[in-house]
């Protein structure tokens, strides 16, 4: 009968350690009924009994279970009953009790041979270190535990408990902001749970969702999120559903749903307070608190909620969330106008370890005060701390997702400096915020994600299922099996790009008399639009003046520039009905006239006659600019800021190679191409069946000047995959960012492939983009769909200009200009 109940118990554990506690309580309930009660094999099944009633929340059984073993336990079993009553204490909030429980179990068995068990109490305590916010010493057990497992190997569970302590390293790494490398971790984990342990594949997911979250992508965060709830219900994991569903608040609120926030929030409180979980029941009422403050509903009520919640989370020993409480309480007392109130929850400091999320809100709330007490260098020094805090975090990333994304951590402190700077009515002043509050990412050198074999081999497959859809889409009809597979592909190819570790390098902010200097040089005047409430302003700076002008409303010049496109799109190229060719085209005039009243026209004072070099915001980056009657056959070039622009003209290189390739499926892509070629007489050509991806690839690397003449698609979803159609499947985004080198100028004749998706501080991500990233100095591409008959004598008078030395701003000026519906722009550098 010992070895049928040995045999349960073992089974037992299995079940519970892969994520499937009631299986376990289960079997652990049917060898208690054959067990004799007497000996030690007693102890150690109501012991883990225990750890099961814990894992689904039942607490209070689990103490009575545990009480009832130390009446049979030995003396060697004596830390099994240690370590499960610390995990108790340590789901009510008793961590100082718990940690006691742990220490002296940790002690016990140092004076034994039991590794095994070691290894699993340093994981236990690892784990309460973290939740505590103690980063050092929770990675200092975690390294011991994956230490001592290795070293016993295969056996005893040995291999998931390393999995484990890896695990836990990786979500200690989210906390100091290592995101590449916690997936890294996260990673390994998966491939021994997927063997052993299924079940906490799931808890993983959540993980991963929390470091996207603190890496500024709640989207993505969400979509982990989804797959984790849609099995937790089957595993019966309680407390991980709730952790999932307050971590799903957290994600809503990132992505500016506080409503949404609140909700997920509320329905993580019940299930934690069902759970008798209060340690996590207050983290999930912090939670719904900030979304309330979000929501602008901020009350000298909840101020006082919050603070009373501070000292609540403080006495459960998770000092991290009662800083934030308290923050939260001070902000809230500064939207009230009690400043007092305030200032008595801003007493403290940033501790050493804190995450950055806290230590970002202080320096917000910190600058807030600054504003509300009229103190401008206040609101400034603690602004510009804060982002070059961000700027550090940005700086481990390699990736350029995570690099834009994170820029909306600091979206909330960018706007405070941005509005104390608008307050000072000084043009220099104005001009340094600006720069330190967009397109961040372009201040760091691309680091290229390492090639791996299930990488290439994602990248392959997915081109061949591009392809398919493509041919599907050609005959009328849809393949939506080969649609989802590229789907996910992409998003494994993505994801993998994640996990890249940043150069550590930035490039420096080029200063305002630098500009002014350039700006002269090139006889050039620079417009940097930026949102002041619901309207927008621009920053006009030339040689020898500068000003702050206002224009329309925001709502109007975004909505115009939507339906200008929304025309563009239906007018190209078709042969439509009279009618309806005069009403679009009507349409088309009128939006005109609307951004140029709004927008352009009280700019054409200080403009006169000189070039132009914009900086958009918003959806101005999708605006088709020499579409305007006063822009028309004037050089405009489009940068995502003025240091850009600065780089991008103080780059020279030597010419290099000329390279055409003409798609497929586009009528006139071979004529453009000869026609180009005509110019070119040693150009490599790429087309019909030699304009293969790899063909092309390998040619890029070595062009000086490359011109592509094909179908483009701009991908609003994952930007990272806007492509251009090859022969044997698409050119991406993806690919260029691999790129060891890329052409200095790029010419993309194709439909809206020069849109891009703009994050939070007008980070820009689209094929374009990824030009410019990479190195590109300039890239001519259009912002909506293009007339191909029509574009290849545009681009044949384009080459022919460039030949005779004209710079790619003018020569594409002179190109366009009799031809009125032509969206092209010319990005990054135009003199």
């Amino acid at each position: 009968m010992s070895d049928r109940v040995r045999n349960l118990h073992v089974r037992a554990i299995e079940e519970i350690n892969s994520g499937r506690p009631a299986v376990g309580a289960r079997l652990l309930r049917d060898a208690l009924r054959m067990d004799d009660r007497t000996g030690p094999l007693t102890a150690r099944l109501l012991g883990t009994l225990a750890a099961a009633e814990v894992a689904q929340g039942n607490t209070g059984r689990a103490l009575e279970l545990l009480d009832e073993a130390e009446d049979v336990v030995v003396p060697d079993d004596r830390h099994l009953l240690l370590s499960q009553r610390a995990l108790v204490f340590v789901l009510v909030g008793r961590m100082d009790d718990a940690l006691s429980l742990f220490d002296d179990a940790i002690l016990r068995l140092r004076r034994t041979d039991q590794r095994a068990a070691l290894a699993r109490v340093l994981l236990n305590r690892g784990m309460l270190h973290q939740f505590a916010g103690r980063v050092r010493l929770a990675l200092a057990d975690l390294d011991q535990c994956a230490q001592l497992g290795a070293s016993l190997g295969p056996f005893e569970g040995m291999p998931r408990t390393v999995a484990k302590a890896v695990h836990g390293r990786g979500q200690c790494r989210v906390l100091t902001g290592d995101i590449p490398g916690a997936l890294r971790d996260f990673d390994y984990a998966a491939e021994v749970y997927a063997d052993q342990g299924k079940g906490m594949l799931a808890v993983l997911a959540g993980d991963r969702a929390r470091a996207l979250l603190a890496a500024g992508l709640p989207s993505e965060a969400a979509t982990e999120l989804d797959t984790f709830l849609r099995r937790v219900p089957e595993l019966r994991m309680g407390h991980e559903h709730a952790e999932a569903e307050l971590t799903m608040a957290r994600a809503r609120l990132a992505a500016g749903d506080p409503a949404e926030a609140r909700r997920w929030a509320a329905l993580a409180r019940r299930r934690f307070h069902r759970r008798r979980n209060d340690t996590w029941t207050a983290v999930a009422e912090l939670a719904m608190l900030r979304a309330d403050f979000a929501a602008g509903n901020g009350t000298v009520r909840g101020a006082r909620a919050a603070s009373r919640l501070a000292d609540r989370l403080r006495s459960l020993g998770l000092r991290n969330d009662a800083d934030e409480a308290d923050l939260l309480a001070a902000r809230t007392y500064l939207a009230r106008g009690k400043l007092r109130e305030a200032r008595a929850h801003l007493s403290g400091r940033d501790r050493p370890g804190a995450p950055l999320a806290t230590r970002l809100l202080r320096r917000l709330v910190l600058a807030e005060l600054g504003s509300a007490e009229g103190d401008q260098r206040r609101t400034f020094a603690e602004a510009r701390a804060g982002l070059a805090l961000l700027r550090e975090h940005r700086s481990r990333f390699g990736s350029l997702d995570l690099q834009t994304g994170t820029t909306s951590l600091g979206g909330e402190l960018a706007r405070a400096g941005l509005a104390a700077a608008l307050e000072t009515g000084k043009p220099e002043v104005v001009y340094r915020w600006l720069e330190r509050s967009r397109a961040q990412a372009f201040r760091f050198p691309p680091v290229r994600t390492p090639a791996d074999e299930h990488t290439v081999d994602a990248v392959a497959a997915l081109r061949q299922l591009a392809r398919e859809a493509r041919a599907a889409e050609l005959k009328g009809s849809q393949d939506s099996d080969a649609l989802r597979r590229a789907r996910q592909l992409e998003r494994e190819i993505r994801a993998k790009g994640w996990r890249t570790d940043g150069a550590g390098e930035r490039h420096v902010e080029v200063g305002f008399a630098e500009v002014k200097a350039e700006l002269a040089d090139a006889d050039s005047v620079l417009v940097s639009f930026l949102t002041d409430g619901d309207r927008l302003l621009a920053q006009v700076i030339g040689d020898r003046r500068a000003e702050l002008m206002g224009l329309g409303e925001t709502a109007t010049v975004f909505e115009a520039i939507a339906r200008l496109r929304s025309d563009l799109d239906a007018a190209c190229g078709r042969r439509l009905p009279d009618p309806l060719q005069k009403v679009i085209h009507m349409s088309i005039s009128r939006q005109l006239a609307v951004l140029a009243e709004h927008l352009l026209d009280p700019l054409l004072r200080v403009i006169g006659d000189h070039n132009v070099v914009l900086v958009p915001t918003g959806a101005l980056s999708a605006m088709p600019w020499s579409l305007l009657d006063a822009l028309r056959g004037r050089p405009v070039t489009v940068t995502p800021s003025p240091s850009a622009w600065v780089s991008a003209k103080r780059t020279v290189r030597p010419p290099g190679p000329v390279l055409l390739v003409g798609g497929p499926n586009l009528k006139h892509s071979s004529d453009e191409v000869r026609r180009i070629a005509g110019i070119y007489p040693d150009s490599t050509v790429l087309d019909g069946e030699d304009a293969t991806v790899d063909n092309t690839l390998n040619a890029v690397n070595r062009s000086g000047l490359a011109h592509f003449a094909s179908h483009g698609h701009h991908e609003q979803e994952n930007v990272l995959f806007s492509r251009l159609d090859l022969v044997d499947g698409p050119l991406m985004a993806h690919d260029v960012h691999q790129l060891a080198a890329v052409p200095d100028h790029v010419v993309l004749s194709s439909c809206d492939i020069g849109q891009a998706v703009v994050r939070t501080g007008d980070e820009i991500l689209g094929f374009t983009a990824a030009l410019l990233y990479s190195g590109s100095r300039t890239v001519v591409s259009s912002v909506a769909r293009v007339d191909d008959q029509a574009s290849v004598d545009v681009m044949t008078a384009y080459h022919q200009a460039l030949t005779r030395g004209v710079p790619p701003g003018k020569a594409l000026a002179d190109a366009t200009e009799t031809e009125r519906l032509m969206p092209f722009v010319c990005h990054g550098w135009g003199g």
